[in-house]
């Protein structure tokens, strides 16, 4: 072995001891430096750790960071971790052992990786929403929704399994041919109503869509945002129900110019009319028709229910533009979820109606004709166009755009309804019967005691306008939800024998008596433990604490604020640090979180601006999605296919900088692209070379090329400014497998210089710097650089050197070449005529000859034609 070859593991070991031991990358509060806030998305530490796939945008953020900061930009580039989870519960559930203990375990070997790879990352400011610190902040934002009317509780329905007793989460629920199934045993499953706690994200409906204007973000996801909440115009409208004097059916439609043609009413089985509604020689039916539909999921429900099934009600509804009496039909997939769980149906004007009504024999009336069609027979199919409106009263023969206007406003006056927009969007679930989340800092209080609270108590900090009452499934007494003080936070998890959801349904926080059933002091919040048989003292109040946790989605909906201060115990976030942050510059993650992550944390955001905690209305104006790194199969990469490829390997066989320049040349950033182990191999040799233009590895001591007054030719000059111009655009634009191409470009114009001066070959090093971190720290400072190469300036190109000054100015005699000169390129017609007269080899040809003609081409050539 060579002296001093390129040993990539001892240079990397020790150029990230040098970053950690010097903190060179932490994160200053400096206000007379421009900031630039870089974040990668909120990872789950999960036991399988990284897998190649995962560093690829952590590479892509790491680059722009170390760019910024060689840009003198002050930078910030957390890291963190998403660390409530189902995974953990579930590995605790099997073993008893406390899923903290294998959380922990996950973070460090996430840690440990990222590390490995030379991330750039101030460690200093590292978060887990599992840290009390933490989530005592995460709790006070939903505090927050609770004063201001936007957390609510409901019964929603959950996913049962009778046979383990126990809730299941979406992902431990198969379906099979038999109907949903658990995972865990092959049991039956079914849906069950739970008291859920829910935010009201479609209050913000209207700003979530308004807010997507203003952000640099994919077009796609804007789409997918947009598409999720789903906005529509139209109108509600009220049906009366023949014999039921006391209700009426609510329907929403975007089809106002149809309601002539409604023959027939569609509800959910969860309707809260439904039993009412339901005649006693239907009642077996609708009974076995609801039975059934509580073992569907949501999606097998809706977009994967291909046969619309329904059972009639035995009740009718009065169409109130025919008075015609319409049956009432139920029908699973109908959703209580979206819009008001009942709809009506014009089976003329919509394949889905249409196919239900031939299905079970119900009328079909045409009420809009078009007029391109005018023949089609909707008793033989539907007619969903946009035309003109027949057998439709006043409004016939007015347009389907001029008629659901002119409709809705009749309902309106008829006091039948109203003009409405509505959303596809739905609250947000914000519940989990498990116990590996954040706690609700919620107990629940008779009335009694609740009206006994004094004005002047710490329990009204955020008491609502309305109270939010539930009834107890024991005692049929109404309870209240109470806040407890910001002073009671963080609560904390109690310590539990069992993680195992309880038989009921509720979380395994039921089985904690002394944390579950408590005493609370009316005026100043304080609790405790109730001894069994204590008589409740005066001024406090017997109370049960919340048992539902949050969702993992609480805790990164805001964990950007919180690297901003992490240690700040009086607010979310310091002021002073949010007013110079502000919120990222930059945001990379996976597309997959396009829509639900996104839309829960603009949510929480704007509701954060809106009460005035933060001075910015969006949290992350600038989105850029990565592509998936697909196993050496073409297929995504999972444990079950086999084809997961481990970073750990990578790095010991080639080393980090090599698995970093490879990730970036693989292709365009947001690409889907494929995993070749043997590929690596060519950025591999590549850093090899760069390594022998700087090291003599016999010696140990620099190439001898590189020589203090070495001046490198004028062509290497222009290579080495279109690379620095090149790969500055390329790295602000993130094409960083152009970068390297260009790089590579440099390399070979380096290797042909006899002789390079330091100070340019530090250059080179420089541009290498973002991509391969290690290898640069080293030849920088075997060349005398100073300090670490990331905080050395960016060399800038000279803008002179970026083409050739001079061309080439060929001389012809009769068109044939006689001579030529290197000439500048702004050189003039009489300049070129005169060098082209002096130059010996044209003087040959033309002394003493007469000249007929002298052709001057500018910039490229002369001709002297002689006879």
């Amino acid at each position: 072995m060579a002296v001093s070859e390129y040993n990539f593991t001892e240079i990397e070991k020790r150029w990230q001891r040098f970053w950690a031991d010097n903190k060179t990358f932490s994160a200053r509060d400096d206000s007379t430096k421009p900031k630039f806030y870089v974040l990668d998305m909120f990872p789950y530490p999960s036991a399988a750790g990284l897998h190649i796939g995962h560093p690829e945008g952590y590479t892509a953020s790491d680059i722009l960071a170390r760019y910024k900061l060689a840009n003198g930009f002050n930078v910030l580039h957390p890291m963190g971790w998403d660390a409530f989870g189902l995974p953990a519960e579930q590995f605790a559930i099997k073993t008893g052992q406390h899923p903290r203990i294998q959380t922990l375990q996950n973070i460090g070997n996430f840690r440990r990786q990222l590390q490995m790879l030379g991330f750039a990352i101030d460690w200093d400011r590292e978060v887990a929403t599992i840290d009390p610190k933490y989530f005592k902040w995460t709790q006070w934002i939903f505090l927050n929704l609770f004063k201001h009317g936007l957390a609510y509780v409901d019964n929603k329905p959950v996913w049962f399994c009778p046979d383990l007793g126990t809730v299941l989460a979406n992902e431990e629920v198969l379906s099979t041919d038999e109907g949903p199934r658990s995972e865990r045993g092959n049991f039956p499953v079914e849906r069950r109503p739970l008291r859920q706690w829910v935010l009201k994200i479609t209050a913000y409906a209207e700003k979530l869509i308004a807010g997507l204007d203003d952000l640099n973000w994919p077009d796609s996801t804007k789409r997918l945002q947009k598409n999720w909440i789903g906005r529509s115009e139209g109108c509600e409208v009220n049906f009366k129900i023949d014999g039921i004097e006391d209700a009426e059916l609510k329907i929403y439609t975007t089809r106002a110019d149809t309601l002539y043609g409604v023959t027939y009413m569609v509800i959910a089985p969860e309707h809260p009319l439904a039993q009412r509604l339901t005649k006693p020689e239907q009642k077996a039916a609708v009974d076995a028709y609801i039975e059934a539909a509580r073992k569907k999921s949501d999606l097998e429900r809706g977009d994967l229910n291909k046969d619309k099934s329904g059972v009639f009600t035995g009740s009718y509804a009065i169409n109130p533009f025919t008075g015609d009496k319409v049956p009432i039909w139920m029908g699973d997939y109908v959703l209580m979820g979206y819009g008001t769980g009942a709809i009506m149906a014009v089976p003329a004007h919509d394949e889905r109606d249409w196919e239900f009504a031939k299905k079970y024999n119900i009328p079909i009336v045409q009420v809009v004709r078009d007029p391109k069609n005018p023949d089609i027979d909707v008793q033989k199919q539907s007619m969903v166009a946009y035309g003109e409106l027949v057998n439709s009263g006043p409004f016939t023969g007015m347009s389907t755009t001029q008629s659901k206007k002119a409709i809705a406003r009749y309902v309106e006056e008829q006091g039948w309804g109203r003009e409405a927009v509505n959303y596809k969007l739905r609250d947000w679930l914000f519940s989990r019967q498990r116990y590996w989340g954040e706690p609700f800092p919620i107990v629940w209080m008779s009335e009694e005691d609740y009206a006994k609270i004094p004005q002047e108590s710490a329990l009204r900090e955020f008491m609502p306008a309305e109270k939010i009452t539930f009834a107890d499934s024991d005692t049929g007494k109404t309870l209240v939800a109470v806040a407890l003080p910001s002073s009671a936070l963080p609560l904390e998890l109690p310590e539990v024998e069992n993680y195992k959801p309880s038989p009921t349904g509720e979380s395994p926080l039921a089985h904690a008596d002394a944390w579950l059933n408590i005493l609370i002091n009316l005026t100043t919040g304080e609790t405790r433990s109730r001894k069994e048989g204590e008589a409740v003292p005066e001024g406090w109040a017997a109370v049960r604490r919340e048992t539902n946790t949050m969702p993992q989605w609480a805790g990164s909906c805001w964990y950007y604020l919180r690297y901003l201060s992490p240690n700040c115990d009086t607010a979310l976030v310091d002021p002073a640090a949010f007013d110079y942050w502000k919120t990222p510059d930059f945001y990379i993650g996976g597309a997959e979180h396009a829509v639900l992550h996104l839309l829960y944390a603009r949510f929480w955001h704007r509701f954060l601006y809106d009460i005035g905690v933060l001075s910015t209305p969006e949290p992350f104006t600038r989105l850029f999605h990565q592509g998936i790194i697909l196993g050496e199969d073409g297929e995504k990469m999972s444990k079950s296919r086999g084809n997961v490829v481990n970073p750990d390997k990578i790095v010991a066989d080639y080393g980090t900088d090599a698995l970093r320049l490879y990730l970036m040349f693989l292709g365009p950033l947001e690409a889907m692209k494929p995993w070749n182990t043997q590929g690596i191999e060519g950025v591999a040799r590549l850093l090899r070379r760069v390594w022998r233009a700087v090291v003599n590895e016999e010696t140990g001591t620099l190439n001898a090329r590189i020589v203090e007054s070495a001046k490198e030719s004028a062509d290497f000059q222009i290579i080495l400014n279109q690379s620095i111009k090149k790969i500055t655009d390329d790295i602000e634009s993130l094409g960083f497998n152009t970068a390297i191409s260009q790089f590579m470009i440099l390399m070979n114009g380096l290797e042909k210089e006899p002789a390079v001066s330091p100070a340019t070959i530090r250059v080179v090093v420089q541009l290498l710097a973002p991509f391969a971190p290690h290898i640069a720290e080293e030849l920088w400072h075997r060349l005398g650089g100073e300090g670490s190469v990331c905080e050395a300036a960016w060399p800038k190109a000279d803008a002179t050197k970026l083409t050739k000054q001079t061309r080439m100015i060929v001389f012809q005699v009769n068109g044939k070449l006689r001579g030529q000169l290197e000439m500048a390129n702004n050189v003039g017609k009489e300049e070129m005529l005169a060098a082209a007269r002096a130059d010996a080899g044209v003087k040959k040809f033309t002394d003493g000859k007469e000249i007929v003609r002298e052709i001057v081409v500018p910039g490229k050539l002369v001709n002297i034609v002689i006879k």
